[in-house]
């Protein structure tokens, strides 16, 4: 038996209880990498699209349903809170230290891409709200990708709900962050 961060496994990486749970023990590292992916790929692509869509027509994908326009949001998801920004950039951050703090407790690979996902998107538009205009804690983020009725969105954006996507999945499968087996499979398993 192996033990990291108070949590015991054998050599295979089974975790302790019989419910043949795998440890992951790269959890953190991997929840850590991913969000720095993330991060870099969002911001990246803002760049790109500040550069490009700055002043000029949206451009059309997909007819009318999918095209590329410039768009900064002030507020949070769907443009609420637009008077709020400080607030929502304060609440991010507390997110994102929240997240870093946690990540350390991750041993799921579920709960590592999809906490990972959350962390990266959570972190990619805060720093739009430090960084951009107009000013520290209240940057607007970018955002440029239009899909039919939807609001108008960016990488982070879609790696956020994608993220609670993963970990929903994890939830209902009964996988516990840790990588142990939750009431779920208990459940079925007993039941």
């Amino acid at each position: 038996m192996t033990e990291t961060n108070g949590t015991r496994a054998d050599a295979a990486g089974t975790t302790p209880g019989g419910t043949g749970a795998r440890y992951f023990r790269a959890g953190p590292a991997a929840m850590l990498v991913i969000a720095a992916v993330i991060v870099a790929v969002d911001q990246a692509t803002k760049a790109l699209a500040v550069w490009g869509l700055e002043g000029q027509d949206p451009i059309r994908i997909v007819g009318d349903s999918v095209r590329l326009l410039l768009l900064r949001n002030p507020g949070a998801a769907f443009s609420m809170g637009t008077g709020s920004t400080v607030v929502l950039s304060l609440v991010a951050t507390v997110v994102v230290l929240g997240l870093l703090w946690f990540s350390r407790r991750v041993h799921s690979r579920w709960w590592a891409w999809g906490l990972g996902l959350i962390l990266g998107g959570a972190a990619g538009n805060l720093v739009d709200r430090y960084v951009r205009a107009p000013g520290f804690l209240e940057g607007h983020v970018v955002d440029f990708v239009s899909v039919g009725w939807w609001p108008v969105f960016n990488v982070a954006d879609s790696s956020l709900v994608i993220g609670v996507v993963v970990v929903a999945v994890a939830v209902f499968k009964g996988v516990e962050f840790d990588g142990s087996r939750g009431p779920a499979e208990k459940v079925t398993k007993d039941g």
